[in-house]
């Protein structure tokens, strides 16, 4: 089964409504074709904001594992770090609802995922070491 690990920058876990670097809170959600569920909720108590660097880290290690987060607005600092780690920033429109994104990518996942969600889901797939088992079977050697 294909699943991915989405986080949304939110504080009541309906809307996305946080900035990356000043989210007080992810809610972070498995996510496959037929199904989603809340696995985590990552709320943030040190909330010193703009011009501090040094609360990215321990925010993009909080989404380790995740394939994208879903943010009001981030930063070019963020941006890199997040891409750095494997994470996809996705900037929405304010009010922008958590359940309707979640079926946006229940719906590609479904229809066969292109962009930054195929390549999430191809890192997430496990590695098919059968074929070399056969190649080797037939005698083919490097």
């Amino acid at each position: 089964m294909e699943s991915v690990r989405i986080a949304f920058a939110s504080t009541d876990r309906v809307q996305v409504n946080q900035h990356f670097g000043a989210a007080e809170a992810f809610a972070i959600y498995e996510v496959e074709a037929g199904a989603a569920s809340l696995v985590e909720v990552a709320e943030f108590i040190d909330n010193a904001q703009d011009g501090n660097e040094n609360k990215l880290p321990g925010k993009i290690a909080t989404l380790a594992g995740c394939a994208a987060v879903y943010c009001l607005a981030v930063g070019a600092s963020a941006v890199k770090q997040l891409l750095a780690a494997g994470v996809q920033p996705i900037r929405v429109e304010e009010g922008s609802s958590i359940e309707r994104l979640i079926g946006d990518i229940q719906c590609e996942i479904a229809s066969g995922p292109c962009g930054w969600l195929a390549k999430a889901l191809k890192a997430r797939a496990p590695v098919d070491t059968g074929r070399f088992d056969a190649m080797e079977a037939e005698g083919w050697q490097e």
